[in-house]
């Protein structure tokens, strides 16, 4: 949009050409370098694909490729089997405690999938509960859900919430008629989820499935914690580079290289294929929820409770251990005790949680800045220079977060710009990896909102600044909130990135928490997982009483 005397070159081009300044530096240049090292010998300057030839020429390099893609497609698939049924049911009949059961799938989303991985090695490790419990009932030796299996019952409870919230989205704004009218003219229920729901939500789907898809493809903790000899790509970036013999540069740096490619490409291959599958209507007749009766009550409720119990579990198993009586956080001796607490939260200096609040207070500050600035200028403002830095502004979220910290170090670790090992550098690259939630969000948002509104305002003598900033970003707030509550949680939750990034002034909760787990301090793991919890919940209680919603908008 275009105002009456607006010039070429106004203040809007300004905004934008600063903020991609700011991407070239933080986004472009990281990862051109990581490119860079990743064909050039450090010794002679030449280039060489030796780096590239020693994964591809090597069965224990290439593997992990081919299990994290088994891994991934595996949990993906999972994820949208279990919410996409999950979503038609919440959505077609009537479940008591729903409004209850969608702030739980919303909390065990928002929790770190290592969290869950701990958690379930607490229940079903070589020692877990339910491992013991199984192997006294039935006199066997369950060697617990270490690898393949494990890996997959982590990522699968903790996405399928992402698939659910995105279609349970698109089944509010689906026009039911279509539905009724498919009823009256006798197809059968299955046939009509088949032939008219599912077409009609692929999009979504597909959509919803990609996030799935990139952030397991890209998680670092869930197989570094149960993995043991199932190594997955990111777990063997992060041993390569940060291997205690001296780490190989080169060799992590193509490691990088054909990660990027393969999330890039499969980016642009769900785009091409929701592109060729997308729908408008107007839900002129919204679907509502009916009161089933007999077997179908039963098994509706029984299906949504059993999953979101599964799903919620390891926060309330988390929650449990941390006030379980232990010796120095590392064995429980039964009962219940504060030593858990007293070993971490009163017996140090706290600054991991300070660290995680401040860092995360700053960088979300920025995010909502830069997340009401890019998606008004992507909207109302389109170029081929704004253009540009949406696609730029959505890298660092197919990218994952190790492969974003090793390019940081790469480029940041030597003057003229020398930021590694200070907080800058963590604020900096938490804000870069999550400002796409905020971003897609106000998009969305000022999507909506008719320009008329801005040209009224501007017609009655306010200047174009001033429309923005007092009738653009107010309208624009609620939108820009959900996609806030979801990067603020990402970053105070996020650990592909930090745990190359930090030092021990920069330590953060999520870094804690990895750490004690590793040496097997569960009950102090849990009470920093617990505050972790805690933390999340309230960001997401504060968030539905600042925009009066019950549910975040996907």
């Amino acid at each position: 949009m275009r105002y009456s005397g607006e010039k070429r070159f106004s203040m809007w081009t300004s905004f934008s050409l600063i903020i991609l300044a700011i991407f070239s530096v933080f986004i472009i240049y990281p990862l051109a370098l990581v490119l860079y090292k990743s064909v050039v010998d450090p010794h002679s300057g030449s280039f060489t694909l030796d780096y590239l030839l020693k994964f591809f020429t090597k069965k224990f390099y290439w593997s992990t490729l081919v299990n994290s893609f088994q891994v991934t497609v595996c949990s993906t698939l999972l994820a949208a089997l279990i919410g996409l049924p999950m979503a038609y049911v919440m959505r077609s009949v009537k479940i008591r405690g729903s409004s209850w059961l969608d702030i739980l799938i919303v909390i065990s989303y928002l929790s770190p999938p290592f969290i869950g991985a701990y958690a379930w090695i607490q229940l079903l490790g070589r020692n877990g509960m339910v491992t013991n419990f199984i192997n006294e009932l039935f006199g066997i030796t369950f060697d617990g859900i270490y690898g393949f299996a494990g890996i997959v019952l982590v990522f699968t409870l903790q996405s399928f919430p992402l698939v659910y919230m995105y279609v349970s989205g698109a089944l509010k704004g689906m026009d039911n008629s279509l539905n009724e009218a498919a009823e009256s003219l006798g197809c059968g229920r299955v046939e009509r989820i088949m032939r008219i729901i599912v077409p009609l939500i692929m999009p979504t789907l597909l959509a919803s499935s990609l996030l799935v898809f990139m952030r397991v493809f890209a998680d670092f903790g869930t197989p570094m914690l149960i993995g043991e000899g199932f190594k997955t790509m990111p777990v063997l970036i992060y041993t390569q580079f940060m291997s205690e013999v001296g780490g190989d540069d080169g060799f992590a740096a193509a490691l990088c290289v054909i990660i990027i490619t393969l999330t890039i490409l499969m980016f642009f291959a769900q785009r091409f294929l929701a592109n060729r599958s997308t729908y408008s209507m107007t839900a002129l007749k919204p679907m509502a929820a009916e009161q089933a009766a007999g077997l179908k009550n039963m098994l509706s409720h029984a299906f949504v409770y059993l999953v979101v119990g599964l799903a919620i579990l390891p926060q309330a198993v988390v929650i449990y251990t941390s006030f379980l009586k232990s010796n120095g956080g590392q064995v429980f001796t039964g009962g219940f005790g504060l030593q858990s607490y007293e070993a971490t939260l009163f017996a140090k200096d706290n600054e991991v949680i300070w660290n995680t609040y401040m860092l995360g207070v700053i960088s979300i500050s920025i995010i909502v800045v830069l997340g009401i600035l890019i998606s008004y200028l992507t909207v109302r403002k389109r170029n081929v220079l704004n253009s540009t830095l949406d696609t730029i502004t959505m890298f660092p979220y197919i990218i994952p977060g190790s492969v974003l910290g090793i390019s940081f170090l790469f480029a940041f670790n030597n003057p003229p710009i020398l930021l590694s090992g200070t907080a800058l550098i963590m604020i900096i690259a938490f804000t870069i990896r999550r400002l796409p939630y905020t971003v897609r969000s106000g998009t969305a948002v000022i999507g909506q909102i008719s320009p008329s509104v801005e040209e009224a305002a501007i017609s009655l003598g306010a200047s174009e600044m001033k429309t923005f900033t007092k009738v653009t970003v107010p309208m624009m707030m609620p939108g820009v909130l959900a996609g806030a509550i979801m990067s603020w949680v990402t970053i105070i939750s996020e650990l592909s990135s930090s745990i190359i990034l930090y030092t021990n002034s920069t330590q953060t909760l999520t870094i804690s928490i990895y750490t004690e787990v590793i040496r097997g301090n569960y009950g102090n793991a849990s009470a920093y997982s617990t505050v972790l919890t805690i933390t999340s919940i309230l960001s997401l209680l504060i968030f539905y009483r600042l925009t009066g919603k019950r549910d975040i908008s996907m």
